[in-house]
Order: C-alpha cells, then structure tokens, then sequence
C-alpha cells in the first residue's frame, strides 16, 4: 500500500502532521525542516503520489493541503482490523459479562445457605 510507504517516513509524517492544522506554501514546509528544499520537494512529490497531499499554484507559490483520497484509502485499509478487533473486544466483553454473573449468583447462592446463629439465654 503507497499510503503505508508514504508514512514509513517519519518527515514526511511530519510534513502531514503540519498540513493537518492548514495548508502551506513548499517554501514554509521546507523553511521547518534541517535538509534542503530539494530534499523537502521529493518528500512532497512522495506524498501526492500517495495521494495524501494534493497542490495548487498560486503565481510562482505551490501551496499544499491534505488530500482526503489518501487517508479514505488508509481508512478501508484500517476498516478490516476496527473489524477484526470489534469482534473480539465484543465476545471479551460477553465472556465478562457471564464470568460477573456467575459470580453474583454464586454469591446469592452462599448468602442463603448460611445459617444465623443466635445466643439464646439458658
């Protein structure tokens, strides 16, 4: 999955965590980062391929945001394991459930069959 690839790396996560507050023109994603413009730009070209980031011209400016195709992508990818997981999750809770009843009706149980003991006078 590109999306997967896109986000191995850990400053072109960077670059879509500073998109996620708002857009940005390349100049100031590249002003934040200690490598060159060059480096930035192929981060960049990187993540439009995968889709998670789009670009628009402004004059001589190229301004980027999120792109949503990308993370809907990732989304459907993710979908399967919230799947996976929801499914387990709900028969742990089921299992609980029925541990906690047990418990009580036990202690129903227990809580009858004892016998009060009183002191009588003799």
């Amino acid at each position: 999955m590109q999306v997967l690839a896109a986000l191995a790396d850990p400053q072109r996560r960077r670059i879509v965590e500073m998109l996620s507050g708002r857009e940005l023109p390349s100049g100031e994603i590249a002003a934040r980062f200690a490598i060159s413009a060059s480096a930035v730009s192929q981060h960049l070209k990187v993540l439009k391929d995968a889709r998670l980031v789009r670009v628009r011209i402004e004059a001589q400016r190229r301004i980027y945001e999120l792109d949503p195709g990308g993370f809907s992508e990732l989304d459907d990818w993710l979908q399967g394991f919230r799947q996976f997981w929801r499914v387990r999750l709900d028969a742990l809770e089921k299992r609980l459930r029925d541990e906690a009843a047990k418990v009580r009706n036990h202690e129903r149980r227990s809580k009858k069959g004892k016998t009060r003991w009183t002191k009588t006078a003799g």
